[in-house]
């Protein structure tokens, strides 16, 4: 089964294209099972692009997904049209009552901010405590990772010198854990970021697990050994132009970025980029739905505040 979304929002039509098969919610009606319920807080400025990468891992899947797409607040986003924002999200406010099988928590472009002076992080403390009682697996990605990690567990992120930016070579240290089924010893992976945890304090907290590592970017995957917690620090999610855009934003805006690595051929940014991550990246979706979702949350969502 696939995932399911309102038959008119705007990635369906791309998915189409794509060849993935998404189902809308009149067809999905006609279906007597139980389907998984997936939330997707979006905090990025372009609210449509990232909403398709995600939802593009999400469909990878046997399994029938419902998806709400969440929204922290109600200021206006600056690349995103208020009536897509109207028309297909909701407010955290509005589905607070709920639970959810899986949540995932996108990044955000907030590196050189303290969290607490991130305008929304009294809300997202909340959307945190919540999820812990609520939702059955969390998946943080990249700032959210580092936020979740810091929130929960007292973990204080650094900043990087330069921008760790570019298709890095990830290493497998738990080659049995679930979440990573099926995943070669190595494999690579997309990184966009200036904060940074150390492995130290990951394996400094008893309840988490190191799954896989960069040597350049240390963590990549890390979750909790109940399986309710997940944190990405890179994208897999990403588009084949995403850190391509990322660079020329930067550059625009009058600074001098390092040239992602690993990602243009012959590191010649008039050329393209070279997609080596989008399989991986599937397929850690597709095992977090089946083995941390799917395989462990209870037929009734109500037992998960229990």
């Amino acid at each position: 089964m696939p995932i399911r979304i309102p038959s008119d929002l705007p990635a369906q039509s791309e998915l189409h294209k794509e060849n993935i098969f998404v189902m809308d919610t009149c067809r999905a009606a006609t279906q007597d099972i139980r389907p998984m319920e997936v939330g997707i807080l979006n905090l990025m400025p372009n609210k449509m692009e990232t909403e398709l990468q995600f939802l593009r891992l999400l469909s990878n899947t046997s399994l029938q997904v419902n998806i709400d797409l969440i929204r922290i607040d109600n200021q206006a986003p600056k690349n995103t049209p208020k009536a897509h924002m109207d028309n297909f999200y909701v407010q955290f406010d509005d589905i607070a009552y709920k639970q959810y099988d899986g949540l995932i928590v996108t990044g955000a472009p907030l590196a050189h901010l303290d969290y607490h002076d991130v305008k929304y992080w009294d809300k997202m403390q909340v959307i945190m405590d919540w999820a812990r009682k609520n939702v059955q697996s969390t998946l943080f990605s990249c700032w959210a990772a580092h936020a979740a990690m810091f929130h929960y567990f007292g973990k204080f992120r650094g900043l990087r010198e330069q921008k760790l930016s570019g298709i890095y070579q990830h290493f497998v240290q738990n080659e049995h854990d679930e979440l990573l089924r099926g995943f070669d010893p190595a494999f690579f992976a997309p990184q966009s970021r200036y904060g940074e945890i150390s492995l130290e304090d990951y394996n400094s907290v008893e309840e988490l697990n190191v799954l896989a590592t960069s040597k350049e970017g240390g963590a990549y995957i890390v979750a909790s050994q109940d399986k309710r917690l997940v944190f990405v620090t890179g994208h897999p999610e990403y588009d084949p132009d995403s850190l391509k855009q990322e660079y020329q934003r930067d550059i625009q805006a009058g600074g001098e970025p390092v040239l992602p690595v690993n990602y243009f051929e012959q590191d010649d940014p008039s050329k393209k980029p070279m997609v080596s991550w989008r399989a991986h990246g599937s397929l850690l979706f597709t095992n977090w739905l089946n083995y941390y979702v799917y395989q462990t949350t209870p037929y009734d969502l109500t037992q998960l505040s229990e």
